[in-house]
């Protein structure tokens, strides 16, 4: 059966609102999670830290340059994900949708290629 990732992708002020209501947000994950565990599809599922603690390795110029978090310029932060193993991407667009989120969040799903998909390097 084909994976498929779950990207949850907030905005300052959809994790904002998020963490005002953090109680029932993480009530509601976890009612997903079990029936996600239920239903047999779930592989992976991780939060992550404040993007503040973070930074970012930039390979824009000749040498990598490091910048601490938080990223001024970024208009989505990739705050987590879900790892599913569904029958298509319907099936995982409709656990995506069952996802707790504050308005102006979004989950990108995106299918995870088979190892037999991966292109491979002869030596």
């Amino acid at each position: 059966m084909p994976k498929y990732l779950l990207i949850m992708r907030g905005t300052d002020e959809s994790n904002a609102a998020m963490m005002a209501d953090i109680d029932e947000m993480m009530a509601t994950t976890r009612q997903l999670i079990e029936d996600m565990v239920k239903a047999g599809v779930l592989l992976a599922a991780e939060g992550l830290d404040d993007p503040g603690q973070g930074v970012v390795v930039d390979f824009s110029g000749e040498t990598p340059v490091v910048t601490d978090g938080p990223y001024g310029e970024t208009k989505e932060l990739f705050g987590g994900f879900f790892l599913l193993e569904v029958a298509s991407k319907q099936e995982a667009v409709e656990w995506a949708k069952r996802v707790p989120a504050a308005s102006g969040a979004k989950i990108e799903v995106r299918r995870v290629p088979g190892s037999d998909e991966v292109p491979q390097v002869d030596k």
